[in-house]
């Protein structure tokens, strides 16, 4: 089955929440809707399951339009970030509850049930009640419930949120193998680029109800259509610098220029943004092409193995994202260093005007997520 969203647009008491979304998800395919919060992926999700109607567009399964059909009428399953569970119901009566509404035969349910069960790892648990299970397989269980209907489109709704760091990677290892076997589309929403980039199939960034871009994981990570889809997917947000393209060389300030390279000499003369990830600023010079920055301390942020550093500076502030723990005192001075050769190119009114490295394969990316 195949899923065209024409068009779509969803209004609610004046606000938007939808804008003109058009998008096609082909059979078997596995879809991340990636923004932040508030940026339609519930929305978008709701109209796919048909338990939202839209305001203008079109809705079409396998080519047939379905928009105004509800969600009963539709062969659809999701899984929410909540832990929708039965609780006086045993895992069994949980998984099994959407089979016995469609009066499938007991003994199918029962050899159904036992498959997915298998498949989640939570067979050893199908005599007990959902609040005897932990976080992690109360989730298993309403994942089970949702894929023992065989649906032709799945959709998840930040479905490990809730869950720890742990469990969430079992998960998304877990995600692929899952669906290899089974013709139907999934839909996965999450606000993180890294759970994104795990994940990998195809990637729909989403904000303020509109689609930015859709394609291949990859390369929508590695080669955003606008400065807004770039940002979107860069946790930290990429860094932006304002500045002057003008004879040989590029200007922040007085106080920063450097020689043109080879790639940043077909812009021409004139003001871009130019953006670098987080990750790549350094403490010490990586490559030839490093420029130095001197920079004031505002915050050092330690995540186990892993430092955001947010600083600020004459023009403006960025967040550099290091590797290891390294301590620094609000205020203090630190030199920090990042890449020509690793400089986005954007118009001042967002479009893309320069990819480092471009044209570069989908295949090249090399785990780094911002």
């Amino acid at each position: 089955m195949s899923l065209t969203l024409e068009g779509v647009t969803r209004v609610v008491a004046n606000e938007v929440h939808l804008d003109e979304v058009s998008m096609t998800l082909e059979p078997g395919s596995f879809n991340v809707l990636l923004g932040r919060t508030l940026a339609g992926k519930t929305s978008l999700m709701r109209v796919m399951a048909g338990l939202d109607q839209v305001t203008s567009g079109r809705v079409l399964m396998d080519g047939e339009d379905v928009t105004g059909l509800g969600v009963r009428q539709r062969n659809v399953a999701m899984v929410y970030q909540q832990f929708i569970n039965y609780p006086h119901q045993t895992v069994h009566d949980n998984i099994a509850s959407p089979l016995k509404l469609a009066k499938v035969p007991r003994k199918e349910i029962d050899a159904r049930v036992q498959e997915v069960a298998s498949l989640l790892h939570i067979d050893h648990l199908l005599s007990r009640k959902p609040l005897e299970l932990s976080g992690g397989q109360q989730q298993r269980t309403a994942m089970a419930r949702a894929l023992v209907k065989d649906a032709s489109l799945v959709l998840f709704d930040e479905p490990l949120v809730n869950l720890d760091y742990k469990l969430r990677e079992e998960f998304r290892e877990e995600l692929g193998a899952l669906f290899a076997a089974r013709d139907c589309i999934v839909v996965y929403a999450t606000t993180e680029p890294s759970e994104a980039l795990a994940l990998g199939g195809h990637t729909a960034v989403l904000h303020e109800g509109r689609l930015m871009q859709y394609g291949p994981t990859a390369d929508v990570f590695r080669r955003p259509n606008t400065l807004t889809s770039a940002e979107m997917f860069s946790e930290p947000p990429m860094n932006v610098i304002g500045g002057h393209i003008h004879a040989n060389e590029v200007t922040f300030g007085d106080d920063m220029h450097f020689a043109l390279d080879r790639g940043l000499r077909g812009l021409g003369e004139g003001h871009f943004r130019f953006g670098v990830r987080p990750a790549h600023l350094s403490l010490s010079p990586q490559a030839n092409d490093d420029l130095a920055l001197d920079v004031v301390v505002d915050l050092a942020e330690i995540s186990g193995s892993e430092t955001f550093l947010h600083v600020h500076h004459t023009k403006g502030a960025m967040v550099a994202h290091l590797l290891g723990v390294h301590a620094f005192d609000v205020n203090q001075k630190v030199r920090l260093y990042f890449p020509i050769h690793r400089l986005y190119a954007f118009a001042d009114d967002g479009t893309t005007l320069y990819i480092p490295g471009a044209p570069q394969r989908a295949d090249n990316v090399d785990g780094e997520v911002n």
